[in-house]
């Protein structure tokens, strides 16, 4: 584990930090690294005054002006022709001030500008007091009449459901939101604390928690519980972060002197709600929770996650009753550490979709082959996108042939669904195009399994507007609502089917079930590639010569040449 010390600077160092970053920012340049820290910068570009306030040439900064680093901004435009060309030039004005800050949607940097140059999210925002409902090009100033009509239409939705007889129950703690990275750095951690506010305030603006949604109580996961699923190493290793200011498991996975107790208490609501639905004292729910917890190993901390919660779940299901039980993990990134759980035990499956790459994406497992071991070949189902951009249509048509008869064929107790809404459509991390449909009709089709007893855990997910939108989908069909939208009838991309085929041609060797499928789904490639083959030969063959030449005043040439051509084929083809 790698310890961080208390940063203190001095008045002086802190006058010069930002006089440096002014300049900085006045010559158009921009931090973009997560973890390069601002004070790195102490003592390299600054000027000096004399005591009449003169400024006075800084000798270390011509040399350097002589001999420049390499920076991003000079990566990014290297290939400018005109970089430089200054026939263009204007003195900069002199009380023109450009203001760094960053985007509290996305988290990235903007210059100046009161909308995000990525997402487009005001500066003022009020996504963190009310949600995806809240207008994303409006400074905060209450919900607008058109925002005000979506949540009265929200509520009305559901208006006749209470908390009293709700079925759907959610696990949150406010204790989680100390969970936070306390040293200084030039970006702000993509895994932070107005994740869990962003999806709250969407959830009580719409009215659905509190309201139709019922809280269960929170409580600390004990050290036997977690022992189940990791080594005493690891949960030592987590708890000691809570004698330290600011500590790192690895360069992006940090804690604080609350984390150990915020893990604790996600894997607490996330065993509670296991049990709880399992003994049938409440039909589904939705963990509410961070730090996320899939790529938890037995052993070790790490891609943000302290705890795997999803795996305490599993555990707590089957100390309650539950003999088999799915999770399924829809998370751009693989869950590397629920494999690693489980990937021996035939009484928990393990199905994820996920980008992958050829292992390029991170973590870099989760490729088709990884099955199991010792005996428990085929409970890790691992569907691989090989790029990113996968949407809709890429995850349903997985879910149809692949998860569904799988999952149907296992017949579990209950689902764990492991829910990374970081394939989502916006994610600054992900960079998919799930839509919050999307994610709905992917929980609808889960419902029709044992009985619905399903249980929604969130994973990641780094876009406040994705996120809230696409979790209050989901706990809208848990509560019973339709997805309200049809994905049925739904055509993969070229690349989503090639990947399912793979799938299914390795699984198919574990679940008899499968072949069927593959043997349709082949057939079918077959028919698309002769078909897209067929295409470009006529799209080629059409962009030999204008179509104007076929009827214009070249007309009787283009005839001429078509004919000679044709004749020549025939005479090549005769000999």
């Amino acid at each position: 584990m790698i310890v961080a010390e208390n940063l203190h600077a001095s008045t002086e160092q802190n006058l010069i930090l930002e006089t440096l970053q002014m300049t900085r920012l006045a010559n158009g340049e921009a931090e973009i690294s997560h973890h390069k820290s601002n004070n790195e910068v102490f003592g390299k570009d600054a000027s000096t005054d004399d005591v009449n306030g003169n400024t006075l040439p800084d000798v270390s900064s011509k040399k350097a002006g002589q001999q420049k680093e390499m920076t991003f901004q000079d990566v990014y435009n290297q290939d400018l022709d005109d970089e430089d060309d200054d026939s263009d030039w204007e003195p900069l004005q002199k009380n023109v001030e450009l203001v760094k800050w960053f985007c509290t949607n996305c988290t990235m940097v903007n210059l100046g500008d009161v909308n995000c140059d990525i997402c487009g999210e005001h500066r003022e925002s009020g996504i963190l007091r009310h949600g995806f409902l809240a207008s994303p090009l409006l400074p905060d100033s209450g919900l607008t009449e058109i925002d005000s009509d979506i949540r009265e239409r929200h509520k009305d939705t559901g208006s006749q459901d209470s908390a009293s007889n709700s079925s759907t129950a959610v696990g949150f703690d406010e204790r989680m939101l100390l969970h936070s990275e306390i040293q200084l750095t030039s970006h702000p951690h993509p895994e932070r604390p107005d994740r869990i506010r962003a999806i709250a305030a969407s959830l009580a603006t719409a009215g659905i928690f509190p309201g139709r949604c019922y809280p269960i109580p929170a409580r600390e996961i004990t050290r036997e519980e977690l022992q189940m699923v990791h080594s005493l190493e690891h949960v030592e290793a987590v708890d000691l972060t809570g004698h330290m200011f600011s500590s790192y498991f690895t360069p992006d996975t940090y804690a604080n002197e609350h984390s150990a107790r915020a893990a604790r208490l996600a894997a607490g609501l996330c065993a509670d709600l296991a049990s709880a639905i399992v003994s049938g004292r409440t039909k589904n729910g939705f963990a509410l929770v961070r730090p996320p917890g899939h790529h938890a190993g037995i052993k070790q901390a790490m891609g943000f996650c302290l705890h795997n919660n999803a795996a305490v779940a599993a555990i707590a299901a089957q100390v309650s009753g539950a003999k088999k039980v799915l999770i399924v993990d829809w998370d751009v990134h693989h869950g590397n550490g629920t494999q690693e759980i489980f990937e021996q035990n035939k009484s928990v499956l393990y199905i994820s979709l996920h980008r992958h790459e050829g292992g390029k994406f991170y973590p870099g497992t989760g490729a088709a082959d990884e099955v199991g071991t010792m005996g428990a070949e085929g409970y890790c189902v691992n569907v691989p996108w090989s790029r990113g951009g996968v949407g809709d249509n890429d995850y349903v048509f997985a879910f149809q042939h692949v998860v569904l008869p799988i999952a149907s064929a296992f017949a579990p107790d209950v689902t764990i669904i492991s829910a990374g809404f970081d394939a989502a459509r916006g994610d600054p991390l992900g960079c998919c195009d799930v839509t919050p449909a999307g994610y709905a009709k992917m929980t609808d089709m889960l419902t029709d399994l044992c009985g619905g007893k399903l249980l929604v855990i969130l994973e990641g997910g780094y876009n406040l507007r994705s996120i809230s939108s696409s979790a209050t989908s989901v706990i809208k069909v848990l509560l019973g609502e339709s997805p309200g939208c049809e994905l049925d009838n739904t055509s993969p991309s070229r690349s989503g089917l090639q990947t399912v085929l793979e799938v299914l041609k390795i699984q198919s060797n574990y679940w008899p079930v499968l072949a069927s499928n593959f043997t349709k789904l082949q057939s079918q490639a077959r028919m698309h590639s002769i078909e897209n083959k067929r295409k470009q030969i006529e799209k080629k063959r059409r962009a030999v010569t204008p179509m104007w030449w076929k009827w214009g005043r070249k007309g009787l040439l283009y005839h001429f040449l078509k004919g000679q051509n044709r004749h020549a084929h025939v005479k090549r083809k005769g000999v």
